[in-house]
């Protein structure tokens, strides 16, 4: 019973020194956290703060310094957090206005990295929501050279996806109709989740001669339809990275990060879908320009149900973080982009 009672203390002693680090930047003392209700002593919280420095949670900067967090201590933080702080009635109020007044995806997308960014005070990221269901509803194969043809994809929703190929070997107009039609055939329909099952079965009952160009076709009817190298994700806030730049070693290499479209799929890539939530701190982000920095990542759905598909956003910040208000702020970002796709999807 004292062990766990000594190791309930500990957590209070790093939940008090991350609480008072994140609010102050400056390194946490024993007398500051005894002021705030523990009901020990100062030289108890000192010990406590020993076992803690010994277990690789908080360091000190300097002699004679206080105490300040490692990302070990960060992580152990996050893990350990009973609750998130709501957001209050009149910013979830605000929030719901705010994004209610979007007129489609591209705005509400824009909407809610801009107020991500403005409420956390960090650098926001939302991904489009390319990752919905999308369902064949024409297929048109153009010949436009010898050898080069168009591929126009045309979904039941009205979206229009066009792919210029260049064929191994040329074939005439009636050979380019006999592809098209032996793929509409086989793949009158289909969505993003049967395109590749489709295509195979139009491969392989394919005359020897066509099948190369029904595989390339296929290829990119399928590329169309499951949005492949059509991820989008939208930044904004980098200037509150900015401002926070003495939470930075070296703040460069991670605004340069910022810029890669391949760093933040990557770090999307990370995110459980099943999760609404996932933190990474310090050296668990996958690109060394951000070992360093938080990353707080939400999930939302792409459509009304499971199968709609799913993509994410979050934020990028200093391990110096509000982590709870931070991470109930994505969560409601989220949750409201999943009720907006979830009405489109049924209008």
């Amino acid at each position: 019973m004292a062990r766990n009672s000594a190791q309930s203390r500990r957590l209070d002693v790093l939940r008090a020194i991350v609480t008072q680090y994140v609010a102050t930047r400056e390194p946490v003392g024993s007398k500051a956290i005894a002021a705030g209700g523990l009901g020990v002593s100062s030289a108890t919280i000192r010990n406590d703060m020993a076992v803690l420095e010994e277990a690789g949670l908080i360091y000190q900067p300097h002699t004679s310094a206080g105490r300040v967090p490692t990302d070990r201590g960060y992580r152990v933080f996050v893990d350990r957090l009973a609750q998130l702080k709501p957001m209050s009635a009149p910013e979830r109020q605000a929030l719901e206005t705010f994004l209610s007044e979007s007129v489609d995806i591209d705005d509400v997308v824009e909407r809610s990295v801009r107020l991500l960014a403005q409420v956390t005070h960090q650098v926001a990221l939302v991904q489009y929501p390319g990752s919905r269901v999308r369902t064949l509803k024409h297929l048109e194969v153009l010949a436009i050279a010898p050898g080069r043809v168009l591929i126009v994809v045309i979904t039941t929703d009205g979206e229009v996806g066009e792919r210029t190929l260049t064929l191994d070997t040329p074939l005439d107009d009636a050979q380019l109709r006999a592809v098209r039609d032996h793929l509409r055939t086989h793949c009158d329909a289909t969505t993003s989740q049967t395109a590749r099952s489709c295509v195979d079965a139009a491969t392989a009952s394919s005359r020897p001669e066509l099948a190369a160009a029904v595989v390339a076709v296929g290829s990119a009817l399928t590329e169309v339809l499951t949005g492949a190298g059509e991820a989008k994700i939208v930044v904004a806030g980098a200037a509150n990275l900015a401002r926070g730049a003495l939470d930075f070693r070296d703040i460069a290499p991670v605004l340069d990060a910022l810029e890669e479209q391949v760093v933040l799929m990557r770090l999307f890539s990370e995110a459980d879908p099943d999760e609404d939530l996932h933190v990474s701190i310090g050296a668990e982000n996958p690109h060394d320009a951000l070992a360093e920095a938080a990353v707080v990542t939400g999930t939302y759905r792409a459509g009304a149900d499971e199968s709609g598909g799913s993509a994410h956003l979050g934020i990028v910040g200093p391990m110096r973080m509000d982590y709870a208000r931070t991470m109930s702020s994505v969560r409601a970002v989220a949750a409201y982009l999943s009720r907006y796709l979830a009405r489109e999807a049924d209008n």
